[in-house]
């Protein structure tokens, strides 16, 4: 991807509505003047879709009711913006800070600042649960494999394990000395793994309540987590002992934290060894698998970085976008999707030169995207649930 990237008013759809409404375009390019430009709708067919015509800096290629592909062809580039399919602002009253959604893809489940965390319904945002229990904000939140069985992690330190079915919440951990940042689970659930801004990386045993191992020391906040599979060729080391049997699922297993400090570090999570360290330009605050040799981590100021686990000494490529914190990074399809702190939440396929923008955020922060088939769904600092229908991937 090269360093410009197109912006597009963020309600377009409804600015260009109607013969005569307008809308701005920009292309920001890194280290040269933004190119500024303006869209405009010359009438509405009677297929309800606009036609829409640019001011000669941009060109407009294809309209559909929820879609818009523009391109700059001076800084060669272009990118094809995506509307919500509908969104939720009844969910939450304030900022929803974390959110994921079943294995089955019938329901959602969201944190929010205004303290409560919520389980609902992803065909029409209708609320299902509301689990009670943690003191102060919930940070982190997942769905266990199996969908009937919710993970949290809260700045009370707390870990908590939920029934969809009833709200109740069997299980807590403690131990963590600070906030729960980021969770993980290992295979089916027996075990889950937790990161927090004491610095540790922490191992649990579901069915006993209890911490099988402290998996990493770093010093320093971890502000995310991943667990994976690498390639067969990465040496995991050995524990000095046999794990415990408690221990589930843990074998062949890496888990990659995305460190405060600058790093970001790949740890075996059955012999605790540090496999890597790699330094980057700013504090990491996500990182993904995207495949068993390639992982992707985002920074604080915008970078996103694509290692190789069997040699990650130099990276294999670094996107710069915008600038803003890279807040959030998934697997999807053949690439990924990432969110931003500037509102941005955008969709990369390997293949594919354009870039899908999934907009409606007017820069508030996107903190975190989960998907199904091609569903997506964005929380964000509006307090919206945005819903994207990704047909044409």
């Amino acid at each position: 991807m090269g360093s410009a990237r197109i912006f597009i008013q963020s309600d377009w759809q409804q600015a260009l509505r109607k013969a005569d409404g307008e809308a701005w375009v920009s292309c920001k390019i890194a280290g040269k003047p933004t190119i500024y430009g303006c869209l405009k709708c010359l009438g509405v067919g009677s297929d309800g879709i606009p036609h829409i015509t640019s001011s000669d800096e941009f060109v407009v290629h294809a309209v559909t009711k929820k879609s818009i592909s523009v391109s700059c062809p001076s800084e060669n580039t272009s990118s094809k913006f995506l509307s919500p399919y509908t969104g939720f602002a009844r969910i939450h009253g304030k900022s929803i800070t974390c959110m994921d959604v079943s294995s089955g893809g019938g329901l959602g489940l969201s944190t929010s600042t205004d303290g409560s965390m919520k389980i609902w319904q992803t065909n029409n945002g209708e609320i299902r649960r509301v689990l009670e229990g943690h003191i102060y904000d919930v940070n982190c939140c997942m769905f266990f494999p199996s969908g009937m069985v919710v993970l949290s992690g809260g700045m009370d330190s707390q870990i908590k394990i939920w029934s969809v079915e009833d709200a109740s919440c069997p299980v807590t951990f403690k131990g963590h000395q600070a906030g729960i940042l980021d969770l993980a689970v290992v295979d089916r659930g027996r075990n889950v793994l937790s990161c927090s801004r004491d610095g540790t990386a922490r191992l649990w045993d579901c069915g006993r309540s209890s911490c099988l191992a402290v998996v990493a020391e770093c010093g320093v906040p971890i502000n995310g987590m991943c667990i994976g599979v690498p390639d067969n060729t990465v040496n995991l080391g050995s524990h000095e002992e046999p794990p415990s049997d408690r221990e589930v699922g843990t074998g062949g297993k890496l888990l990659l934290l995305a460190r405060e400090d600058k790093k970001l570090q790949g740890v075996s999570v059955q012999s605790r060894t540090p496999i890597f360290v790699f330094d980057g330009s700013d504090a990491f605050n996500c990182c993904t698998f995207l495949s068993s040799m390639s992982v992707l981590a985002g920074t604080q100021d915008g970078n996103i970085y694509t290692l190789d686990v069997r040699n990650t000494r130099t990276p294999v490529q670094t996107l710069c976008k915008s600038g803003a914190p890279v807040l959030s990074l998934m697997p999807f399809g053949e690439g990924f999707i990432a969110s931003q702190g500037d509102g941005t939440c955008f969709v990369l396929q390997q293949d594919s030169a354009q870039v899908l923008e999934l907009i409606g955020p007017d820069y508030d922060p996107v903190y975190k995207v989960a998907a199904m088939d091609k569903l997506v769904y964005t929380c964000c600092r509006d307090g919206i649930i945005r819903k994207y229908q990704l047909t044409d991937l």
